[in-house]
């Protein structure tokens, strides 16, 4: 009864959160907000498209740890240890990318665009520039105040689909749209370390991939990496999950999910449907992004996407003015002390007459 709650739970908050955030949020304070992002993906996509793969694993270990709210952009400090610093996020990159977009929203609308929108919006960005789905965002997420290297706990490699699952629904997702949201792997990278292990008799593993691989990862003294999806490596499709039913998945848990009875299902039908694919990754993505949002009052929209805005030092009430009373004049001294005509007679005594 308690999961049922749970998770009846769950369905009531998504489209709560949902309603907070809306579509062109940024029309009446920042109309060219979007734009201006998309420039700037593009600009990088042009020279490297690895960045499509770069920002989607941002977006993700940005709103798996304390929701969607830029907390992994901060920098570290002597007195924090910050999110991007901890080791799932040491090979997290393109946070200079961030930077300039935030630097040319700063200029156009100062204090206006959120560093949380920033990442949503440019990850989609980078996704259609891909061939993937173009997907609205609703916006409006405000940026975190919180940044620690102990809140990060993602889901590493070597886990299997329950183990990975039961990081998923913690954030409200399905087993259907966490294969889905895996196949964001078909654009990713991943170095020689993360799967060096299944190259030794794995039988999970194509034989030929794994001969080659081993080729690739033979330097000791590098940690080359190499492409997730082995056959359209820089594409958002479904050949990944093709990739899947091959027998040529990289990592442990991606060769799982087409494994294991819960989730093979999901595999097949992706490689099957590559229309169907993008358009249920596009609706995952919006779900995603939702994930802990701060929005309304909560939260700050920061000025530098690496450090938290300074804090507004409290306003002190001052205490009320004395009025100043000033001694009465040496005149109205002389009326005070003059006694009124009369005052100190004696009256006659009525009885006297």
């Amino acid at each position: 009864m308690g999961m049922k709650s749970s998770f009846l739970l769950i369905l009531f908050i998504v489209p709560a959160v949902l309603a907070d955030l809306r579509v062109g949020f940024y029309k009446p304070t920042c109309p060219d907000a979007e734009s201006i992002i998309f420039q700037a993906v593009q600009k990088r996509f042009n020279t490297d498209k690895s960045v499509t793969a770069a920002l989607l694993r941002m977006h993700f270990h940005d709103c798996f740890v304390r929701g969607c709210d830029a907390s992994i952009l901060i920098d570290s400090t002597t007195q924090n240890q910050a999110e991007k610093d901890a080791g799932p996020n040491q090979t997290v990159r393109e946070y200079e990318l961030i930077d300039e977009i935030k630097k040319a929203l700063e200029a156009k609308c100062p204090s206006k665009v959120s560093c949380a929108d920033i990442i949503t919006v440019a990850t989609r960005d980078a996704v259609v520039l891909a061939g993937g789905p173009n997907y609205t965002v609703p916006t409006g997420r405000r940026d975190g105040l919180v940044s620690r290297a102990g809140d990060v706990n993602l889901p590493g490699p070597q886990v299997d689909v329950s183990q990975a699952f039961q990081i998923f629904r913690a954030k409200g997702l399905t087993l259907e749209e966490m294969v889905i949201l895996l196949g964001a792997h078909t654009v990713g990278v991943a170095h020689c370390s993360f799967f060096s292990e299944r190259l030794q008799n794995d039988p999970s593993m194509d034989a030929n991939l794994a001969a080659n691989l081993t080729n690739v990862c033979a330097n000791p003294n590098t940690d080359p990496t190499v492409l997730l999806d082995q056959g359209t490596g820089f594409a958002v499709d479904n050949e990944f999950y093709k990739q899947l039913l091959l027998k040529r998945g990289i990592m442990h848990i991606d060769q799982e999910l087409a494994i294991d009875s819960s989730t093979s299902g999901f595999v097949s039908r992706f490689a099957r449907d590559g229309n169907g694919f993008k358009q249920r990754f596009g609706n995952a993505m919006v779900k995603m992004g939702s994930v802990g949002v701060l929005v309304g009052k909560d939260g700050e929209v920061r000025k530098n996407c690496r450090v938290f805005n300074p804090k507004k030092k409290p306003t002190v009430p001052r205490p009320p003015k004395k009025r100043k009373v000033s001694p009465p004049s040496k005149k109205a001294s002389k009326k005070k002390q003059k006694k009124p005509k009369g005052k100190g007679k004696k009256k006659k005594n009525p009885r006297a007459l």
